[in-house]
């Protein structure tokens, strides 16, 4: 099986490739931006035409589109999440090689969900920022384009490789610094909100079974459970044996050694305050990973302890 992964030297995409590189009945060509990817092509600039010519010379039988913007102002997220898929689904259309279309959506697609309740795909989205509403309008072009398609609606993925600014990340490198410093209590803001936590090696998984199924639409890859953020950091203290206190400091007032999510600084209050999760989806998110057991035979394997464990393993060995 030929397969095109667009974006292979993204946190999601290496261990997607990974996933891909170990089954042998698949030729992997990647495309991307990096100096490391076998053709360079950046998708938010590059023509329709031009991947057209490509992809007709490479003949691939699944794209797997991994690539896209986390940060930045709204225009650069929909250069990168909406503009760069709208390319990918007008070549796949022009393109004679009538491949497959794998496509990453995100949990924040959705926007806000009722505390208690998993949502399923079929739950209206309503995005509480421009990253989700970016990858919603990703998720309308792919659904509309007529191609054979799948979305993979990933939650909140976790593990090994992920990004220092992202809350986990910002959370396990508090903790570093707590230990370094031999801090005996680590404050930190912004805990309450509740996230399906999944391994980004269960994603490549799950992108691995979709490229092989037929299944089309809409499919949520998450745990199926919510957590809370302050759990998490309980959990992440005793894999790093950190034997300090853990205080939650929620509202701006009083010294804040550290923020999850992305930190604020407002005039009236010169110490950062706590700032909610950075995703726009409230205090609740919970998928409904049924569609994902029933159409592509996946379930998730990796549990959040070993999750963090690997996140804080990279931590600890940053200087």
């Amino acid at each position: 099986m030929r397969v095109l992964l667009i974006g292979a030297n993204g946190y999601l995409g290496r261990f997607v490739a990974d996933r891909l590189l170990a089954d042998p009945a698949v030729q992997l060509t990647a495309l991307g931006r990096g100096d490391d990817a076998d053709v360079r092509f950046d998708l938010a600039t590059g023509s329709p035409g031009a991947l057209t010519r490509f992809l007709d010379a490479v003949h691939p039988q699944v794209v797997v589109n991994c690539a896209g913007a986390t940060r930045g102002g709204a225009r650069e997220l929909t250069r990168h999440n909406t503009v760069a898929v709208a390319t990918v689904c007008e070549a796949l259309r022009r393109s004679g090689c009538g491949a497959r279309l794998v496509q990453i959506g995100c949990g924040a697609e959705y926007g806000p969900s009722q505390p208690g309740s998993s949502t399923a795909e079929d739950a209206v989205p309503r995005p509480g920022g421009p990253y989700g509403v970016s990858k919603l309008a990703a998720t309308e072009l792919v659904l509309g384009s007529g191609l054979d398609a799948v979305v993979l609606r990933v939650f909140s993925p976790a593990g090994p490789g992920t990004p220092a600014g992202s809350p986990l990340g910002r959370l396990a490198e508090a903790m570093r610094r707590a230990m370094q410093s031999g801090d005996g209590e680590l404050k930190l803001g912004g805990l309450g909100a509740q996230r399906d936590f999944i391994d980004v090696r269960d994603v490549a998984r799950a992108v691995h079974a979709a490229s092989l199924s037929a299944a089309q639409g809409v499919i949520n890859i998450g745990s199926g459970r919510a957590v809370r953020l302050r759990d998490a950091a309980a959990v992440l203290a005793r894999v790093a044996g950190y034997g300090g206190a853990l205080h939650e400091l929620d509202g701006p007032p009083g010294p804040l050694r550290a923020t999850i999510g992305h930190p604020r600084h407002d005039p009236d209050h010169p110490a950062p305050v706590a700032y909610p999760y950075p995703d726009g989806c409230g205090s609740w998110q919970q998928a409904d990973v049924r569609t994902a057991r029933d159409r592509l035979g996946w379930r998730p394997r990796i549990n959040l302890e070993e999750s963090l464990a690997d996140i804080w393993m990279e931590a600890a060995c940053r200087i």
